[in-house]
Formats: structure tokens, C-alpha cells, sequence
């Protein structure tokens, strides 16, 4: 393939709601391209992004895929991404790279769950949105109430620049605003389509909408403001610049038609891509951590890994974007996270998991690299002599944690290699050894997500693992002042041992962590074992005195004592601390503590009485309520301890509708009788170990 220079690239991503029809779109427009010879199907397993065996099995996408083809000497490429909402990280990816994101609405669904977190995902990467409604050859389609539902959700820079003759089976025809035409498409699937008039009694609503659509372009710039005015119209070169720039500044959200499985509207859509959607070097500057870079085909070489694959027989294949210059085989340049040098060798175009080899690629165009040493996703690549980093990828926060243990032991090595080398290619599912809990904690989008994880643990690299529920990170502490001693005498022959300290505890605010204070006066303990007596404490309070959980939020003081000038010593006083502590601890109305977490649980209105009952049932408290569209976005503070699986009931009290995220917020007491139910559970655990 030749190489295309910035302005004639055009990188589009498909996003939305699951079976909203991306995947299927994203299969027309390669056909409609020439690049496959017939559009495959979901159910047979023959679509060209949706080529592993998960995404097979399961019907869904799960990783975003890349497409691209050649369209009027223009190279486009396209991104299909998963609309699962476990799978929402590849969205988050994909959107750093796209100049454009088709957001693709479901005609028979509307505006849903997903479709929201799309449109709110490129709004905030500033990225322009086109509006796709697919499905149009549905039955019982009522396309102005869909219309309406997105202008609901997205505000009125939402604008018709086609609309349906008619929806359903027989849906072939679309209103074309642009064009002021009626294209009536083929019914064999061949996506070719003629051009007609419109048919008199669609006229008016035509030319009405028409009207809406110049004037939506005309409001967008000042200058093209003042000319509609004085003419009363704008002629076809100047609405055509002022609709392009309106769309590129986020100023006008266009509607298109589709049926994507019948091949309609698709084709005219490849015409849209090439005359509207902005080049990459038409969307201003691309900041970095220290400034911004200019899309340019002659300024220094910079690229952005995007996303990483783990292939059989291939290794690691790290997706890409040239932001700046020209990217080559056999070129040496700088991985600027760490400074090591990279050689990049073979360079790929693809279509799903189809390769084609290509020598060089222009600022503004994306593909693939294979066998790069040490360079991840959220890595830049830049030419020698530059300091260029583009900020990181802001990926989601992870919703669902559970624990796993390997079932076969001396597998620890192995599993620990293979999650280390799954977070590399999926920055959104995280892990660790928690040295506290004596656990591997693995978190993720949702249980699905973990569920493929933990699959493909046991397929690339032959280990199995058992989950289990993760313990909780209970604290102790205590509520009000105490004091104890703590003397600790022994004699054993020869020199004894002699350590005596008197400690006060008090309690400190939430958050207080800890503090020692030396009281000591007229040496009653030399300084010298004054450490030994902090060591002590911190130890026991590391351990917990409850129920083996740490102990936070306390001042500790050492006010008196006594010692030996032979027999004490720093462990007689480590030992006497401990003892003091502990005693102390129980007399100051100890109390457990556990983390709250606050989550957003995003929902449709049909759902949220359901939602809210369950929310209370796990302890929970509604924070607040606001709505978003036709959503209903509900905040509460729930114990960690209950959000054990949450994703999952969740998903099956909203039909897979309602979405949520999660971050810790405080500890709090733990109520008095689930207290009693843990401190009995871990003397137990302690007593049998």
C-alpha cells in the first residue's frame, strides 16, 4: 500500500451499547471498501473483528479491533470496540487515537447505558461525534422517538442530516439533507445506491430540516453567522467548510441511517468520512506532559502505543499512532518513559487479524509493530535527540476484585509471570500480593472481564487457579484513654531479663494513623531503650490485638517505668511494651473498623426503586440521586464487605442495563454484632492454623 500523507488519512471509531450493531458496521464499511469479498456474520463466527475464540464463543466483542481500506485516494481507518461494559478500557484506548468517534445507536434500543458512557468518554478526550442509528430495517421502529431520545441525552447540537422514508424490512431509502436527494439503495447487498428526488410528500419535511441543519452550521461561526443573515442561505462550498469545522469543534452532532447487516446507507457513509470528518492534523495541536506537538509529516518522530496483543508465533504486537514525522522499519528511536532504545522492526496495517507489511507510516496514521523489548501501552516512541511523552491513558478504575490460589503448588512462579504479562496487554485489569491479607488479589471491569483473565492464565501459560472471596482489610482501634503496664521479668540462670513501661493510649481522629510520644522524665527508662519500647508497639499494633487486623488511629505515649542496669534490655522492653499495649488496647473500648467505598451506580429509571433496595439490603447509604438524561445516577457509601460480586447482581437487576463505578472513601465502625461474627471467625482461623 502507498503511503498517504496526513491530510488524506481519516481515523474513525465505532462505539455504543452492546449489540448495537458496531461490529456489523464495521464489517459494511470494510465490504463497501473492498477489502473483505462479503460481509460476515456475528452467529457463524465470521466477522473480521471478532476473530478470537471468546469473542466467537460469547457473540460479543471483547478487544477493539483495527480495519482500514482506501475510499477517493483517502485511506481510512476504522476501530471497532467492544460495547460490554467490562470491556470499556479498549473504548478508553481507542478514543486517544480516533479523530472521530461514530457513536452507534441501537434503532431498536435508543440511547442506552453504554451509548452514554461513549459520548461522555469523547466528550472528555474532546474527541467530534457523529451519531449513527443502525438496525433501521427492524420491525417496529419509531425513528422520530429515537431522534428525540438522543437529543434528550445529548443536548441540541444534536441535527438530522438524513432520515428514513421508511423503517423496517423495507427500509432502502434515506433522505439525504446534504445532498437534498433521495438514495434509494440496492436490495442485493451490495451497498451500490441511486439517486432521486424526494418524494413530494416528504418535501417540506426535507427542506424544514434542511433549514435546521444550515442554521446549525451558520450559528456555529460568527463570520458564516452574519452571511446567512444578509443572503438568507449559504452557498453549498460554504456550508460544506462551516459544516466540517462545526463538526470538528464539537459544535454540531450529526444523525446518519444505517442497517448495517442490509448494507444500507453504509457506502454513503465512506462519502461522509472523506468529505467531513476532520484529518488528523485538522484537529489542532497534541498536548504532551510538557506542552503540545503539532500532527506534521516533517517535524520529529513521535508515536503513541495504543494497545498491546499477545499473538502465538508472533509475540507481542503493539498498536500504534504517528502523531509527529514518519515512522519506518529499521529505525532506531526512544521509548521516553524509561529512555531505552527501540529497533522497529516489522510494521503491519490491519484488518482484524489480517496483516499487511508497510515500510513507513505518515504523522497521523495507525498500525502495528512487532517484538518491541520493553515498550507497553501508554508508551511514547519518539526520534533520538527528542524528549516527547504524550500523558498516559487514563484507564477506568477497577469495579470487581476477587482473590485466587493456585491449585497446583510451585505454580506461584508461573501465575505471577503470566498476570504480570495479562496486565501488559490489559492495563485495566490489575493485581497484587497483598502481604497483609496473604492473598493474590485480582481486579477488574467486571466479572466477565476476570472470567477471560483467568482463562487465558490457564491457556497461554498451563496454570490453573481457584478464586475465592477476598478477605477484607479490617483496622482496629480504640475509642477512648487507657493505661497498663507492661513488665516483663525473667530469670534464667545467669542474666536475667527486665523490661518495665507504663503506657496511655488515646484515640486519635479517622485518618490519624499513628503517634509515639516520649513522656519519660529522670530516666526512669533510659533513652537508649526508648526505640526499643516504640518497636514494640508498632509490632503488636502490625499484628492487631482484636482480631489480628493493624491497629490505626492511636497515640501511644510512654509516661514511667523501671529498669535493671544489668537486666534490661531492648527486648525485655520491646516485650514489656507489647504486653502494655495490648492490655491497654482492650481497656480502651477497642472497636473494628472497616473500609467504605463509594459508588455510582448508573441506571434507567425503570430500575432505580430495585436498585436502591438492594443498595440498602448491603448496609448502604444513599448519598443522593441525580438525573442524567434518561438515566438516573444514584451515589451511595457502601462496606467493602458487601460489594462482594456487586457487578453481577447489578447486572441482573437492570437486564445488563445499569452500570457502576467504585472508589474507597473512609473506614468506619464496624456494627457490634457482624464485629462479634469476624473477631470469632479469625480466633478460630488463628487457632486451626
Amino acid at each position: 500500500m502507498k503511503v498517504f500523507q496526513t491530510d488524506h488519512i481519516r481515523n474513525i471509531g465505532l462505539g455504543g451499547h452492546g449489540s448495537s450493531g458496531k461490529t456489523m458496521l464495521f464489517e459494511a464499511l470494510l465490504f463497501n471498501l473492498k477489502e473483505i469479498n462479503r460481509i460476515g456474520s456475528i452467529e457463524q463466527g465470521s466477522t473480521v473483528s471478532d476473530y478470537n475464540p471468546d469473542e466467537i464463543e460469547r457473540q460479543i466483542s471483547i478487544s477493539s479491533s483495527l480495519g482500514h481500506g482506501v475510499w477517493k485516494d483517502h485511506k481510512i481507518n476504522i476501530i471497532d470496540t467492544p460495547g460490554y461494559s467490562d470491556f470499556f478500557g479498549e473504548v478508553v484506548s481507542a478514543m486517544r487515537v480516533v479523530d472521530t468517534m461514530f457513536v452507534v445507536v441501537s434503532a431498536a434500543s435508543g440511547v442506552e447505558v453504554g451509548t452514554e458512557m461513549v459520548w461522555a468518554e469523547a466528550a472528555k478526550q474532546g474527541v467530534p461525534r457523529f451519531i449513527v442509528i443502525n438496525k433501521l430495517d427492524r420491525e417496529n421502529i419509531d425513528f422520530d422517538n429515537i431522534v428525540q431520545g438522543v437529543v434528550e441525552s445529548f443536548g441540541h447540537q444534536v441535527v438530522l442530516a438524513q432520515f428514513p422514508v421508511e423503517t423496517g424490512p423495507n427500509f432502502d431509502s434515506i433522505i439525504d439533507l446534504f445532498r437534498m436527494k433521495m438514495l434509494k439503495f440496492a436490495k442485493d447487498g451490495s451497498g451500490n445506491f441511486s439517486e432521486e428526488e424526494i418524494p413530494a410528500e416528504l418535501k417540506e419535511k426535507a427542506e424544514e430540516l434542511y433549514l435546521k441543519l444550515v442554521e446549525a452550521v451558520a450559528e456555529s461561526d460568527d463570520t458564516l453567522m452574519e452571511k446567512y443573515f444578509e443572503a438568507g442561505e449559504l452557498s453549498e462550498e460554504e456550508f460544506k467548510t462551516g459544516f466540517k469545522k462545526a463538526v470538528a469543534n464539537d459544535a454540531i452532532f450529526p444523525i446518519f441511517c444505517t442497517a448495517a447487516t442490509a448494507n444500507v446507507g453504509v457506502k454513503r457513509l465512506l462519502d461522509i468520512i472523506v468529505n467531513f470528518c476532520p484529518a488528523p492534523n485538522e484537529r489542532g495541536e497534541v498536548k504532551t506532559e510538557d506542552g503540545t506537538i503539532k500532527v506534521d509529516p516533517n517535524g520529529p518522530t513521535a508515536a503513541l502505543v495504543f494497545k498491546t496483543i499477545s499473538e502465538q508465533h508472533m509475540g507481542e504486537l503493539s498498536f500504534f499512532k504517528v502523531f509527529s514525522g514518519k515512522l519506518k522499519t529499521g529505525e532506531d528511536v526512544i521509548n521516553t518513559r524509561d529512555g531505552h532504545t527501540e529497533r522497529i522492526g516489522q510494521m503491519f496495517i490491519l484488518n482484524g487479524k489480517n496483516k499487511k507489511s508497510v515500510e513507513e507510516l505518515q504523522a497521523g496514521d495507525i498500525g502495528a509493530v512487532v517484538k518491541l523489548k520493553n515498550t507497553h501501552t501508554s508508551d511514547t516512541l519518539c526520534a533520538k535527540g527528542h524528549n516527547i511523552k504524550f500523558p498516559k491513558i487514563d484507564f477506568p478504575e477497577p469495579v470487581i476484585r476477587t482473590a485466587i490460589k493456585p491449585k497446583a503448588k510451585g505454580d506461584e512462579e508461573k501465575i505471577s509471570n503470566g498476570l504480570h504479562l495479562l496486565h501488559e496487554e490489559d492495563p485495566t485489569f490489575l493485581y497484587h500480593q497483598d502481604p497483609e491479607l496473604h492473598q493474590t488479589i485480582v481486579s477488574g471491569q467486571g466479572e466477565l472481564h476476570l472470567q477471560i483473565i483467568l482463562k487465558r492464565l490457564h491457556q497461554k501459560f498451563n496454570v490453573e487457579v481457584e478464586e475465592e472471596e477476598p478477605k477484607i482489610p479490617y483496622r482496629e482501634t480504640i475509642r477512648k484513654t487507657a493505661t497498663a503496664q507492661g513488665k516483663f521479668k525473667k530469670q534464667t540462670g545467669g542474666r536475667g531479663q527486665y523490661g518495665d513501661c507504663h503506657l496511655r493510649l488515646e484515640p486519635m481522629e479517622r485518618g490519624g494513623k499513628f503517634e509515639f510520644l516520649d513522656e519519660i522524665v529522670g530516666g526512669v527508662i533510659p533513652g537508649k531503650f526508648i526505640p526499643a519500647v516504640e518497636k514494640g508497639v508498632i509490632e503488636t499494633m502490625e499484628k492487631g490485638v482484636l482480631a489480628g487486623y493493624p491497629v490505626v488511629d492511636v497515640r501511644v505515649a510512654v509516661y514511667d517505668g523501671s529498669y535493671h542496669t544489668v537486666d534490661s534490655s531492648e527486648m525485655a522492653f520491646k516485650v514489656a511494651a507489647s504486653m502494655a499495649f495490648k492490655k491497654a488496647f482492650l481497656d480502651a473500648n477497642p472497636v473494628l473498623l472497616e473500609p467504605i467505598y463509594n459508588i455510582e451506580v448508573r441506571v434507567p429509571d425503570e430500575y432505580m426503586g430495585d436498585v436502591m433496595g438492594d443498595i440498602s439490603s448491603r448496609r448502604g447509604r444513599i448519598m443522593g440521586m441525580d438525573r442524567d438524561g434518561r438515566f438516573q445516577v444514584i451515589k451511595a457509601q457502601v462496606p467493602l464487605a458487601e460489594l462482594y460480586r456487586y457487578s453481577t447482581t447489578l447486572r441482573s437487576l437492570t437486564q445488563g442495563r445499569g452500570i457502576h463505578k467504585r472508589s474507597f472513601s473512609h473506614y468506619e465502625e464496624v456494627p457490634p454484632d457482624i464485629a462479634q461474627k469476624i473477631i470469632e471467625a479469625s480466633k478460630k482461623e488463628q487457632e486451626e492454623s
